[in-house]
């Protein structure tokens, strides 16, 4: 990073946490052109080597305090668990580094919020790894709406549930210190997408049914908007759901073809009845969009996306929170 505060022609990340995650990240980046992963930060030595050697990677860091004091990186992602999220930004944005945090972008708004409020004083890049929002469909989906191809909105549904079953009350996604509980680990997917078509809810209506470990198995929502809009919406740990979604206009519809979340196919139905239909290849995960994105911002000098701006990170996060807080889900670091 140069230090009028731009960077060069390569985008030089730096990965912090080597889970699976992480790990799809990084496979994805080596598909981008200016692009490069320069190094990653586990809390072992052994650790940060064997994941540099997988994705070759020259600067392999036995903690996350050297991976954001290494003078060569440029961006940071955080690939760790979610009560960590908010802990490690502000790591990196604290080294002066730029920010991509996978989502959930942090355990509650409160969380959230210091995080933007510190990459906003430092004057940093910072976003949500919300990597759905970027994907080819889900950007044309964008234009569709804009350009009023469905007429005034008036419904989204949208599922994510994954068969976890017999459950491993030992894994992340069951465990409470952990921030486990389908809400934040699938469901923040939908709700990111109600967003995305309709802003912040009025209102908000959720029920919920504990796992054995007191996190959420399942959980519904009906997310409530001016104009009598609705958003409704599901998640679950027990099933596979089938990971569809659409929106339902006054002149038409889009439905959004399994996994929606996913890069994925859609059709949308005009009132007329023509059918329209939209694919894209897929390459990798496509987990390399957001970071084109943050390359783009970068260049651009923009220390937020108009894609996923920090403002609507902190609305997201905080209808997560309503959710949790009628269906009484409270993680141990919040007690």
């Amino acid at each position: 990073m140069y230090e009028d505060g731009g960077v060069s022609d390569q985008i030089r990340w730096g990965i912090l946490g080597a889970g699976s995650i992480s790990a799809s990240f990084a496979a994805d980046l080596q598909l981008l052109d200016g692009h490069r992963l320069l190094a990653v930060g586990s809390r072992r030595q052994a650790s940060a080597e064997d994941f540099a050697r997988r994705f070759d990677a020259p600067h392999p860091h036995g903690s996350y305090e050297d991976l954001c004091a290494d003078p060569d990186v440029d961006v940071i992602y955080v690939g760790t668990p979610h009560p960590f999220h908010a802990e490690h930004s502000l790591l990196a944005i604290r080294a002066g580094k730029h920010v991509l945090c996978e989502k959930p972008f942090a355990l509650n708004a409160t969380e959230a919020a210091a995080v933007v409020t510190a990459a906003r004083e430092a004057g940093v890049f910072c976003m949500e790894a919300m990597w759905t929002r970027f994907l080819p469909h889900m950007r044309r989906i964008r234009q569709l709406l804009d350009a009023g191809a469905l007429g005034q909105v008036r419904t989204v549904i949208a599922d994510h549930g994954q068969r976890f079953l017999p459950p491993d009350f030992t894994s992340r996604l069951y465990a409470p210190e952990l921030g486990g509980g389908a809400l934040l680990d699938l469901g923040i997917y939908p709700v990111s997408f109600a967003s995305y078509v309709f802003g912040s809810p009025g209102r908000v209506t959720a029920v919920s049914d504990p796992a054995e470990t007191g996190v959420d198995a399942q959980t519904s929502a009906v997310l409530q908007y001016g104009g009598g809009a609705h958003a409704v919406l599901t998640t679950t740990l027990g099933g596979s759901t089938p990971n569809l979604a659409s929106i339902t206009g006054t002149e038409g519809r889009i439905e959004i073809d399994s996994v929606w979340y996913q890069p994925t196919t859609f059709q949308l139905h005009t009132r007329s009845g023509a059918i329209q239909h939209f694919a894209q290849p897929r390459i990798g995960h496509g987990l390399r969009h957001q970071a084109e994105e943050v390359g783009r911002c970068l260049r651009e000098g923009l220390t937020e996306s108009p894609i996923m701006s920090l403002d609507e990170t902190l609305s997201i996060t905080a209808t997560m929170d309503e959710i949790r807080r009628q269906i009484g889900l409270r993680y141990p670091s919040e007690s």
